[in-house]
């Protein structure tokens, strides 16, 4: 495996790069260079996300920042983030974003009371090391359908589950960047 270089962290739908559980993460990986993103609606001003090929090519736009702010190799990369955010991230790998793994805190494999609508179409083009973190309450994907869907990924997966925790992880986020820490410190 790649040693990490960087750490590009994108938040969920409802939210921005200041976050507290990705500001949490930042400090707790420190000195790696980390970069939080904003997706362009969010920049915008708007609150709907913007359809997935516009939050694609933001993913990589930030990504190519980082990389020569960092003064890494793109293989160097860690991408990830929460809920949409780390979703965007494995889709933009999946399609070919050289990457040294992928952070995916709260993946939403389906929508709450949704779970025949997987997102799951790219997971087995995964080939790069993936860290899931999520709560054991989390309405967009219990334990078991994340263990289910994750067994698609070819690369090495690791999951971390949060004990009663819901897709927000409310309260957690030393156990969060603690987890994310260590996981790059093995990679």
């Amino acid at each position: 495996m790649t040693k990490p270089g960087a750490l590009l962290l994108a938040p969920g739908a409802g939210s921005s790069s200041a976050h507290p559980s990705l500001r949490a993460i930042e400090s707790a990986v420190a000195p790696l260079p980390v970069a939080r993103m904003d997706f362009p609606y969010r920049k915008a001003g708007r609150r709907a996300p913007d359809r997935p090929p516009v939050l694609l090519a933001a993913v990589r736009d930030e990504a190519a920042a980082l990389v020569k702010a960092a003064h890494v190799r793109a293989n160097r990369l860690v991408l990830g983030g929460r809920s949409m955010g780390g979703r965007m991230c494995s889709m933009a790998v999946a399609d070919g974003l050289p990457a040294a793994g992928l952070v995916l805190i709260c993946y939403p494999l389906h929508l709450p009371g949704k779970p025949d609508q997987l997102r799951t179409e790219h997971l087995p083009c995964l080939t790069v090391a993936c860290l899931f973190i999520s709560g054991t309450r989390d309405a967009f994907g219990t334990p078991d359908e994340l263990l289910g869907a994750t067994a698609e990924i070819p690369g090495p997966v690791t999951h971390h589950w949060i004990e009663g925790k819901g897709h927000d992880l409310k309260g957690a986020d030393a156990e969060l960047a603690s987890t994310v820490a260590g996981w790059l410190r093995s990679l």
